[in-house]
């Protein structure tokens, strides 16, 4: 599945790759140029980054849900020990 960006997304990439390259390495970068190495970023990179992204993710799901049971859990058979003669004296 190929990482895509919107339009709006992609425009400010490559605005922010032109500016990179005029601030950090003292060139200018075209427009086209900017867009193409985009492209290869998308292609070549963020697949890691997705990647990784989607396993934290994962680990942190798995975790909420290793967690539900514990989070979540209710005592049945409860009634009787707050129900009881003996239970009302300790209440007291």
């Amino acid at each position: 599945m190929p990482i895509e960006l919107s339009k709006d997304a992609r425009a400010a990439a490559i605005r922010s790759l032109e500016r990179y390259f005029q601030d950090h390495l003292d060139q200018r970068i075209g427009n086209i140029a900017a867009g193409g190495l985009l492209n290869f970023f998308l292609q070549e990179v963020a697949p890691l980054v997705y990647n990784d992204a989607v396993a934290q993710a994962q680990a942190h799901l798995q975790q909420r849900i290793a967690d539900l049971d514990i989070d979540l859990h209710e005592e049945p058979f409860t009634y009787w020990k707050t129900h009881t003669p003996d239970a009302a004296k300790r209440r007291r």
